[in-house]
């Protein structure tokens, strides 16, 4: 075998340098026969012979005189049984050849091969008028007959044999009349050197300037083997583009020949061969607003018996195959240590340059045992001799050349031992139960998922490790009951995967100290105290164990609290110690607890309570005291706390009345009162009584605060009116069906007549009020559209007195779905998706609403939003690309949710343009067997659930093919049954039950069935049937009545400002206390079913509604 190239046509010899990408090292070739790489010189091409099997791969010959003048080519040694048992015996030569000429490239085989095939830019090659092809009799010499050769066909021609190929080069040149190319390449010159001096080079300036900015402009290489001197003074030159952009051929002739003719490869051309031909005085110019590849060749303009010829080359970028970047989108999953070859198909007829990144940082191929980058004819590789850990991560490779450059990325995944976990590994005395150990899971698992752990123990003083246990893999903490009293050991932890147990986590030494607790230490002594910290003083302990204390557990709590609180982590080694992080005013009590290297001991009795503070002053006198009410037996006062700046907080008042008969006075209650407002009883009727109010605190009394007037115990006249909040709202917006209950605070002298009106008419039967001592409320046990509009209480009193409030109720539901979507072809690229409005749009009562299009590639594909809250019912979507489908959904949404989706039945596709017909080898790829029997990774749980709630059992199956999953209760099939619905998302089978009702309960079970087997999981479903719950209506308990503000406007309070409901957690439901009942029957019921107390309460309610009254 063996492989030419062209190296530099002006020069006779140049030096090579083959470069080996299989060690990145230069290889020396020399001309003699001995060496290794032997070099011959044949005309312009420089060949290389006696390849080896071990010298496969990229080789590149370099000329280091000769600009821009490479040549590469890749071949592989392969054994016979391969190739049939034949091999090149003389390859394909370079072959020169002058335009408009023939040339002939020739390969001679060593056995028989009629299955031959000639390839010319990755294109196969049939018989024509263009192409000859010969075999000779024995089948050994194949041929090629390339007929009037053009610049278009200069390039690579390889020929293959069954699993055998070899490349060969063939060169296309100008004719052989030196004068014309040297009368053109001076009348050039002089034309630049004109337009330098601002002479007539204005036609060649605006020739320039419509050039595109990536072409290139070769003067001087077009051919005139029939042009004159005299009649062109600016002929065509050879020009190269890239695809796509724009290219010009022009020529000038020195005088008037007529309009001329354009001939493209000996063809002629007219406007309609997708060319614009113009004239404009003496200059003739060919354009091509859009070069292809089929509009490269050679071009001629003929005028009257003058000619000039120019070739046009039109550079194509790289191009990947669709199914080669299908491939590189699945993950390459390899084991670490192993070599890795990442490989990326391309075709290009042009030399190509490979860029590797990780991560977007560029990958340096060539380095001392790391990673090596090579290109060769079609494709570009990247070798990591040995994979670890920190290869992972995305890999992109761009391929540059002179048409452009094209991208493409692919996922590696290496797969190793894990990490070993992470320490310290602590190792604490359990005193009698055990030696704890306790660590973090590993920083790296190595890519595969953690099985468990393996726990190993090795005595001081021994060399043996012994297995102790094998926690699972959600576990990082372990207990080793079997450790002997005593004795010091060693642990260790290791973390196993499917490939294996990785490094261990070693402990230290540790000693397992006999069981010797020390005594309680006497309670402790309190040595200061302030707002921030208390500082405690003690003693040790007497008695047995109290010999060696390693240090003292100090724990606080409040006053009046069980739960005791740990101050420090760590035993303090000292016997005096400040608690710091207090709450300032809070009564707290310590106590200690010594510590030995046997455990800690006995807790200490607790000291005496001491408040968290400084030393307080006595407070100021209150403020603002007034009379707030008065009634026959009763007087109600009210007051503000003292100025802090007089004095210390008060913690309390006192209350104190005089006669107007005497002078003394006595208190109205025993200890003090801890708010800014009492009310004395047990008065006599229109009595006159002096009051006042004192503020005390630990610091003692503050100065009285005195009325200075008498108040008589006889009730005040008051006119019927609202109690309002800051909180109160004028609307309410409530979800269909829900309950909806609004009270209303009032207050009167005696209870006024109250009526309630619905858009100034009696309420609906379906609406309750109720009325008690200053407190009326709505009740809609479930909420219609017919229930919305303005609602008004009416108060009035028996003089007559009236007082009026309204607010707004307005009941909304999901949207509707909307109408069914219609597809429009848009412009080029885009798609118009129109469809029909909501009803709910029409609906005036209804809530406003949006639209959201959501669009997938797939039937099984997940759903993405491609446009959300639109307000009209059409949209464009552009960047629609051919060949590919689109489904769409639109879904109507308002702050209630969503509506149910409308889809389209088909989807939208754009037919692709048919490509060039291309040959491509893939390789082979054998599926693995993923076939496996269905079991169900997480199974079905019970559920303990009371009447009308909403029930949703979950599992999830795994299988393939993938598992068909059948419910059954009572071992009767529910297909079918229209009070359940099933769903199976990705393997996650839901059972929901809407409404739960008693004949509901019974034992369920999934059955998931494929071609392998099956697999079942049941659960039980319990129904409460309990007459003392209140409903599903949650009631949130009414702050007390507050004064009348004049300056408050009557609003309504809206407690569904944060969400209109929330739901139930069923007994678990922390929005309402309890009952004794509930919480034996939650006790029970944790014990008997599987998953404790958590599994009681996994309900949803439907959401009720309810309002809290106006503060």
């Amino acid at each position: 075998m063996g492989a030419g190239g062209a190296v530099d046509p002006l020069r006779p010899w140049t030096p090579l340098f083959l470069c080996w990408p299989q060690d990145g090292e230069t290889a020396a070739c020399g001309c003699d026969k001995q060496t290794k790489h032997c070099l011959q010189h044949l005309g312009k091409h420089h060949q290389i012979r006696d390849p080896r099997p071990e010298d496969a791969g990229v080789c590149q010959a370099r000329a280091p005189d000769a600009a821009g003048s490479t040549a590469s080519g890749e071949w592989s040694a392969l054994p016979k049984s391969e190739s049939g048992g034949a091999h090149l015996a003389v390859p394909p030569a370079g072959a020169p050849c002058e335009q408009p000429g023939n040339a002939v490239l020739e390969g001679t085989l060593s056995g028989p091969c009629p299955s031959s095939t000639w390839h010319f830019r990755h294109w196969p090659l049939r018989l024509s008028d263009r192409y000859g092809l010969r075999v000779s009799s024995d089948g050994l010499t194949h041929q090629l007959l390339v007929r009037r050769a053009c610049f278009s066909d200069r390039g690579l021609y390889s020929l293959g044999a069954k699993l055998l190929a070899c490349s060969a080069w063939l060169l296309v040149e100008a004719g052989k009349d030196k004068s014309l190319l040297t009368a053109s390449a001076d009348h050039q010159q002089q034309s630049r050197f004109a337009g330098k001096e601002g002479g007539s080079g204005v036609r060649g300036q605006r020739t320039d300037a419509t050039r595109s900015p990536g072409s290139r402009h070769k003067p001087g290489a077009g051919g005139f083997a029939e042009e004159a001197r005299g009649h062109f003074s600016q002929g065509l030159a050879d020009l190269e583009v890239r695809r796509g952009e724009a290219a010009v051929l022009s020529c000038t002739l020195t005088s008037d020949l007529g309009p001329g003719a354009w001939f493209k490869d000996g063809v002629k051309l007219s406007a309609g061969d997708g060319v614009a031909l113009e004239q404009e005085g003496l200059e003739r110019r060919l354009l091509v607003a859009h070069a292809e590849g089929r509009q490269a060749g050679r071009y001629s303009f003929v005028a009257g018996e003058q000619r000039s010829e120019a070739t046009l080359t039109v550079h194509e970028p790289p191009v990947i195959a669709p199914d080669v970047t299908a491939r590189l989108r699945e993950p390459l999953v390899v084991k670490a240590g192993k070599p890795v070859t990442m490989k990326v198909a391309f075709q290009s007829c042009l030399p190509v340059q490979a860029t590797w990144s990780k991560d977007g940082a560029e990958v340096a191929g060539g380095d001392s045992g790391g990673a090596r980058v090579a290109v060769g004819d079609g494709f570009a590789r990247l070798c990591l001799p040995s994979a670890s850990r920190e290869d992972c991560g995305q890999y992109g490779v761009t391929l540059t050349s002179k048409g452009g450059s094209v991208q493409a990325e692919l996922t590696l995944q290496v797969l190793d031992k894990p990490q070993p976990p992470q320490g310290p590994l602590e190792v604490r005395d359990g005193h009698g139960a055990g030696v704890c150990l306790r660590w973090r899971p590993p920083r790296d698992d190595g890519g595969q998922a953690l099985q468990r752990y393996v726990v190993e123990r090795r005595q001081a003083g021994l060399g043996t490790w012994l297995k102790v246990d094998e926690p699972p893999a959600d576990s990082t903490t372990f207990t080793d009951a079997q450790a002997e009293q005593g004795k010091k050991y060693s642990f260790r932890v290791r973390a196993v995967t499917a490939e294996g147990p990785g490094e261990a986590l070693e402990s230290d030494e540790a000693l397992v100290a006999p069981e010797v607790l020390p005594g309680p230490p006497p309670p402790p002594a309190i040595l200061s105290a302030s707002s921030q910290s208390i500082t405690l003083s003690w003693t040790a302990p007497r008695g047995p164990g109290s010999a060696h204390i390693l240090g003292y557990l100090i724990e606080k709590r409040e006053k009046g609290r069980s739960a005791w609180v740990a101050v420090s982590r760590q035993p303090v080694p000292g016997k005096e110690w400040t608690v710091p992080d207090l709450r300032q005013g809070r009564q707290y009590e310590f106590r200690v607890t010594a510590v030995a290297p046997s455990g800690p001991g006995e807790p200490g009795p607790p000291s005496d309570a001491v408040f968290a503070r400084d030393p307080m002053r006595p407070p100021g006198p209150v403020r603002d005291l007034q009379v707030t009410d008065t009634l026959h037996t009763s007087i109600t006062l009210s007051w503000a706390q003292p100025d802090p700046r007089d004095g210390d907080e008060a913690l309390g008042y006192v209350v104190e009345l005089g006669d107007s008969a005497g002078l003394q006075w006595r208190p109205c209650h025993a200890g003090t009162v801890p708010g800014p407002a009492y009310t004395v009883k047990g008065l006599r009727p229109r009595e006159g009584y002096f009051v006042r109010v004192t503020a005390v605190n630990e610091g003692g009394r503050g100065p009285p605060t005195a009325l200075d007037t008498v108040v008589q115990a006889v009730p005040v006249s008051v006119c019927p009116k609202f109690l309002m909040g800051a909180s109160t709202k004028d609307s309410l917006t409530v979800r269909a069906g829900d309950t909806v209950r609004v009270p209303v605070h009032f207050e009167a002298a005696s209870m006024p007549d109250v009526t309630w009106l619905k858009d100034g008419l009696p309420l609906p039967k379906r609406s309750v009020t109720s009325i008690e001592d200053g407190l009326t409320q709505l009740l809609v046990p479930a909420a219609s559209l017919a229930d919305s509009g303005l609602y008004t209480v009416v108060l009035r009193s028996p003089r007559g007195e009236e007082a009026t409030y309204s607010f707004r109720l307005r009941v909304a539901a999901r949207p509707r779905a909307p109408g069914p979507i219609v597809l429009r072809e848009g412009t080029l690229g885009s798609v118009v998706v129109e469809w029909a409005p909501s009803p709910d749009e029409a609906d005036g009562r209804a809530a406003p609403l949006h639209y959201t299009l959501l669009t997938r590639p797939s039937a099984r594909a997940p759903w993405r939003p491609a446009a959300e809250r639109l307000h009209t019912c059409r949209f464009t979507l552009v960047g629609v690309l051919p060949g590919h489908e689109y489904h769409f959904r639109v879904v109507a949404e308002n702050e209630l949710g969503a509506s149910e989706p409308s889809d389209t039945r088909q989807p939208w596709v754009v037919p692709r343009q048919p490509p060039d017909r291309v040959t491509v080898k893939a390789p082979r790829y054998q599926e693995p067997d993923l076939s496996q029997k269905p079991r169900f990774l997480v199974g079905l749980r019970t559920h303990l659930l009371p009447l009308g709630c909403e029930c949703c059992m979950s599992c999830a199956v795994q299988g393939w093919p993938r598992p068909r999953v059948t419910w059954f209760k009572n071992d009767q099939s529910l297909a079918g049954d229209p009070a359940v619905y099933s769903t199976d998302l990705l393997g996650v089978c839901s059972l929901v039950i809407p409404s739960v009702s008693a004949e509901d309960g019974g034992k369920y079970k999934a059955v998931a069935e494929n071609a392998l087997g099956q697999a079942v999981s049941s659960a039980t479903l319990i129904v409460l049937e309990s007459s003392s719950e209140p409903g599903h209506t949650l009631e949130r308990p009414s702050p007390s009545p507050q004064p009348w503000d004049e300056g408050r406007s009557s609003k309504l309070h809206a407690s569904l400002r944060t969400g209109l409901g929330r739901r139930s957690q069923g007994l678990g439901d922390a929005g309402r206390a309890q009952t004794p009942r509930e919480r034996g029957l939650r006790g029970v019921l944790g014990k008997c079913l599987p998953g404790g107390t958590e599994a009681v309460g996994r309900t949803r309610r439907k959401g009720a509604f309810s309002l809290p009254a106006p503060s």
